[in-house]
């Protein structure tokens, strides 16, 4: 295959939706009624971007305060997107308890890259949430 024909196809595929899994745009943080959802926590993540926000995910709401995350997003969350006019605060222990960072708007398709403390990481260690739109 000539270089050339080999940069097309892959032009080719990265412009077809759907072909890679990628963050969502913040903008796009909408449920089927048209309202707006605060953000969305995704269980993986990749070391390739374009692969991040993958796997389950959860819904939250404006206004949603989880002093107990569900079990099985306990310590679970590795990507997230924030809507636009939206804040999460995530804390490291259940009860709001331990580390606190705040997330404002934007995507987060590795929380490995920011640092909670020395020594850890903001990866599957989210016990406790609270997310506002203003």
């Amino acid at each position: 295959m000539s270089p050339l024909c080999a940069l097309l196809l892959a032009l080719a595929l990265v412009a077809v939706p759907g072909i890679r899994a990628a963050c969502p745009l913040p903008a796009d943080l909408k449920r089927p009624d048209g309202t707006r959802t605060c953000a969305k926590l995704y269980d993986k993540s990749d070391p390739y971007y374009e692969n991040c926000c993958g796997g389950a995910e959860l819904s939250v709401e404006p206004g949603t305060d989880l002093p107990f995350l569900p079990a099985d997003w306990n310590n679970a969350a590795s990507s997230l997107v924030v809507a636009p006019r939206c804040e999460i605060t995530v804390w490291s222990l259940r009860g709001k308890a331990g580390k606190t960072h705040k997330f404002s708007t934007g995507a987060y398709p590795r929380l490995e890259e920011f640092r909670k403390g020395i020594f850890g990481d903001w990866s599957n260690t989210i016990s406790s949430l609270y997310c506002r739109c203003y």
